[in-house]
């Protein structure tokens, strides 16, 4: 067992973003020293601002900076670190990475090696939780990986299952197979999800539930031999088994099933000698019966929304624990009070089945923070979201006395987060927000899926408001720049949100007057039209207008006749195909000259830790392939040409 020190005075933080700065945060508190480690991505990164002290550890990628564990040791001892806190994701639940850890005496804020190994395979932790007596999902764990034998094994199961990576978490590496014929293409899906993610291609396959609840366990044991559970979260609402809003407590839960829910989780983690934070994740099904999942031994991404409705703060116990003191609490002392909800605010784009979108934050607003609100965040205005991590921007808390006053709350924090440059998941969230299921508390883990049509429609706006909005911004503009002018004439206008106009100053003709009555600040604008008040928030960037309603984000940008002209006379007749994002090209299925079929794979894509595999449009010959597996590509260039042979 690990010695550990009788106080901690100085941490190293081996991650980045919204994560670090929340372990600097407590740390500080303590008045501990901060230590950041930092990529070339991320050398102007808020982390590397905020820490007492930063050093660079390599290259942008994963695999040669944060998962470079000898690295981070050696600046550990360099600086004379006496902790490392890993935060989730990279070496968060690396067992070599703990053991390499105490032979240097550094104290990891963590579990010991043993509890790490015993649940970071998924396989091995349902043999555990079998023999501690913990109900299980049913399924196939073994360790013979053969194809064939995974094959036997999901046809005597039964379809729908789910196709499971052994390590890691996140969503990474599953995939949910509904015949038998479509099962060998999905395993090799999450092998290679599996092995880019987390170094580790085996998988187990489990049942699949219909519509069953995703509720996690929020656990903490010291190495007094004490465990206590601290309340329980609903995680049901996902897309791509990637959590979207979380929230404490688990609505609907009779005291007598959160409390035996509760009871099994500890018994889980004393099963294994379990020392800090971790979260045992159940499936509760309509009749009840729960089944454990999995475990993470780390501090878990929705981790907030306990403090909120505790009063605890987890990292703080994490290092209090970890420097060998008892828990704080008993658990008759644990006490919850109110409700909390957690979005997470991802840079991608819900219409275009949640591609990550990259590029630099151009304008960012956010709701006024306080002890009901909190935003737990890595970037600010100005910074550049890359390709190379994953896409979340932050994370936004709210908190209140019931359920229904906290996710009104919510909405209306999410309707003052105004952000652009890139593409967010804002309106989807505000959506889903107010999704009359999500509301009544009618959850499950397809709730997306089923809404989906809902959930990813264009934001409804009232097209006379966004046009006089418009008109009034840019007549201002155009005010400042020519003088009084008559009007504003609007030559274009497409019908979905994004409203594109071609506007012109000519003669007297007048579409949308300019002499509206408003009010235009910094960052809102207020106007009087059709017989109403209306306040936007909106973002002005050269001849692009962002408006942040009370509906959702429209964007209005003006357009010459002169780039209309070059846009007719330079439209691609090539047949190209065009990456959807920036990204690595990680398979390429077709060669020159291969006859392919329509919906036929061609290409896959990975970007922020997610696989996007890319489909002919139609059947065509393929032409010339102009990158390669490896290569790193841009949004919009040409991976191939496609050419139609029926054209």
């Amino acid at each position: 067992m690990e010695t550990v020190k009788p106080m901690l005075k100085s941490v190293l933080i081996a991650n980045r973003g919204e994560i670090a700065c929340r372990i600097m945060r407590s740390a500080k508190a303590m008045g501990m020293r901060t230590i950041a480690v930092y990529s070339d991505a991320d050398a102007n990164a808020l982390h590397v601002q905020e820490a007492d002290e930063a050093w660079h550890i390599g290259p942008a990628t994963a695999a040669d900076s944060y998962l470079r564990g000898d690295k981070i040791l050696a600046i550990a001892t360099q600086t004379r670190a006496d902790s490392i806190h890993p935060g989730y994701g990279f070496l968060s639940e690396n067992a070599d990475f703990v053991a390499a850890c105490q032979a240097h005496n550094i104290v990891f804020i963590g579990p010991d090696v043993p509890a790490i190994e015993q649940m970071g395979s998924k396989s091995a932790a349902k043999i555990i939780m079998t023999e501690a007596g913990i109900p299980l999902v049913p399924g196939y764990h073994g360790a013979n990986q053969e194809d064939e034998v995974l094959q036997r094994e999901a046809d005597q199961m039964g379809y729908p299952l789910l196709i499971k990576a052994v390590a890691g978490g996140g969503g990474k590496g599953m995939r949910v197979v509904n015949n038998s014929s479509e099962f060998l293409t999905h395993l090799a899906g999450a092998r290679r999800e599996g092995l880019a993610s987390f170094g580790n291609s085996d998988v187990l396959i489990e049942k699949y539930l219909i519509a069953p609840r995703h509720v996690e366990i929020q656990v903490f044991c010291d190495r007094h031999s004490n465990g206590i559970y601290l309340g329980d979260r609903d995680c049901s609402a996902q897309r791509r088994h990637q959590k979207v809003i979380e929230e404490a407590p688990a609505p609907g839960l009779s005291d007598d099933l959160r409390q035996k829910m509760g009871t099994t989780a500890v018994e889980a983690a004393q099963a294994i000698q379990y020392v800090g934070a971790g979260t045992v994740e159940f499936l509760l099904d309509s009749d009840g019966c729960y089944y454990f999942m999995e475990m993470n031994t780390r501090l878990q991404v929705e981790h907030p929304v306990t403090e909120m409705v505790t009063g605890v703060d987890l990292v703080t116990w994490q290092l209090k624990v970890a420097a060998g003191e008892h828990l704080p609490l008993s658990q008759d002392q644990v006490s919850l009070y109110g409700h909390s909800f957690e979005a997470r605010i991802y840079a991608e784009d819900p219409t275009q089945d949640f591609q990550p979108s990259t590029g630099r934050i151009m304008h960012l607003r956010t709701p006024t923070t306080d002890d009901s609100i909190r935003i737990d965040t890595g970037v600010g205005e100005g910074d550049e979201i890359s390709p190379f991590y994953d896409p979340m921007i932050a994370k936004l808390i709210v908190w209140a006395p019931s359920r229904a006053q906290a996710l009104a709350k919510l909405d209306l924090a999410l309707q003052d987060y105004h952000l652009e440059g890139i593409h967010t998941n804002i309106d989807f969230l505000r959506r889903l927000a107010t999704l009359d299921e999500f509301a009544a508390a009618i959850l499950h883990t397809g709730l997306i899926e089923q809404h989906q049509d809902y959930l990813m429609a264009p934001s409804l706006q009232d097209e006379n408001i966004i046009l006089a909005m418009a008109g009034f911004v840019f007549g201002q503009q155009a005010q400042n720049q020519y003088g009084e002018l008559t009007g504003l004439r609007l030559n274009q206008l497409s019908l979905n949100y994004c409203w594109t106009l071609a506007v012109e100053y000519l003669n007297d003709t007048i579409v949308i007057p300019t002499n509206i009555e408003g009010e235009l600040n910094t960052d809102y604008l207020r106007l009087q039209h059709a017989g109403g008040q209306h306040k936007a928030g909106y973002c002005l960037n050269g001849d692009r207008l962002c408006l942040f309603t009370p509906q959702g984000k429209a964007v209005v940008t003006v357009k010459t006749p002169r780039i209309d002209d070059f846009l007719a006379n330079n439209k691609s007749n090539t047949g190209g195909i065009k990456a959807p994002m920036n990204g690595s090209l990680i398979a390429c299925f077709v060669t020159n000259g291969q006859q392919v079929l329509d919906g036929e794979a061609l290409m896959v894509v990975e970007a922020m830790k997610m696989e996007h595999t890319i489909t002919a449009p139609n059947a065509g010959l393929v032409g010339e392939i102009y990158f390669k597996v490896g290569d790193l590509v841009d949004a919009d260039s040409q991976l191939l040409e496609l050419i139609n042979e029926d054209a």
